[in-house]
């Protein structure tokens, strides 16, 4: 079925409404009041009721008239938004951005990279979401992000542009009144094996899955990210290995202590990536503010 309403029948009406009346509806319209009126008139005829009530030189909307003008405006900001995200695209800024963060960094670079975008005023839709472990690299291999911000362990070569972002220093963190917080020795790695470990899931979608723990553990207690790992370390549910960087309110606090182990875990670098070949402005724009936040504090 055809639709008998069309953009420019609900442009005359939105200026009909704003106006008060066909006359200076169609003076700003730049047409004269004539043509105004055939709109109307057959747009009434092909709808089948009366959209305008002729009260002098008013015209006062009907309840038909009223529901159609509503629902009209509606049409015509998403006209005008997808006309604007053209001219935008024809200009180089994408219609929409993906960021993939893994839970090992800290969010606040990110959410103020975003904030500054947005005072550009470019009609790009951004998207975030958080990953773990090869959960950045699947993002991206899969098309569900356009820049991963954290990714580590094997980099792939060719595909990606890279840029380091820095080190994540490990700690062994544990609650102070976990049985192995009151070790002032280092701690054997056989005593580790007696406690449940808490880990972070790989929350990769269509690459293979991988692990990072470093020890063994009778228990492991599986987590969607760093957050609930340092919760639950925190009330002494398990052991693991603790970002530095995401910690150190609760180290100062005292609900989280230090200890040192027989085998304690390397640094690990950690790099921003994106698919080779990407030329998008805010995609750019992502890249370029990005690798100049402070990612790191120790």
């Amino acid at each position: 079925m055809n639709p008998v309403i069309s953009l420019d029948a609900l442009k005359v009406l939105d200026a009909i409404d704003k106006k008060g009346s066909f006359a200076a509806a169609a003076e700003s319209l730049f047409r004269v009041p004539s043509a105004l009126t055939y709109t109307v008139q057959k747009l009434e005829q092909d709808l089948g009721s009366r959209l305008f009530e002729r009260k002098g030189t008013r015209a006062q909307l009907t309840d038909v008239g009223l529901l159609v003008l509503t629902q009209g405006r509606e049409i015509l900001a998403a006209a005008a938004r997808l006309e604007d995200a053209v001219r935008q695209l024809e200009t180089g800024w994408e219609t929409a951005v993906s960021l993939a963060l893994d839970s090992i960094l800290p969010d606040e670079p990110v959410m103020k990279s975003i904030a500054e975008f947005t005072h550009l005023g470019k009609q790009v839709t951004i998207s975030l979401s958080k990953e773990a472990l090869g959960g950045g690299w699947d993002a991206l291999y899969s098309g569900r992000a356009d820049i991963a911000i954290g990714v580590s362990g094997e980099l792939p070569r060719g595909q990606y542009e890279l840029q380091q972002l820095g080190e994540v220093e490990f700690v062994f963190a544990i609650a102070p009144t976990h049985p192995l917080a009151q070790h002032d020795a280092e701690i054997p790695s056989e005593a580790l094996l007696q406690f449940p470990s808490i880990v972070v899931a790989d929350s990769s979608q269509s690459l293979l899955q991988r692990s990072s723990g470093i020890f063994a553990s009778r228990q492991q207690i599986r987590v969607s990210s760093m957050a609930d790992k340092v919760r639950l370390q925190q009330q002494g549910t398990g052991v693991g290995f603790l970002p530095l960087h995401l910690i150190r309110q609760q180290l100062d606090e005292g609900t989280l202590v230090v200890r040192k182990v027989a085998v304690p875990r390397p640094p690990l670098p950690m790099y921003m990536a994106w698919r080779k070949g990407e030329c998008g402005k805010a995609l750019n724009w992502f890249v370029e503010h990005l690798c100049r936040q402070q990612w790191f504090t120790y």
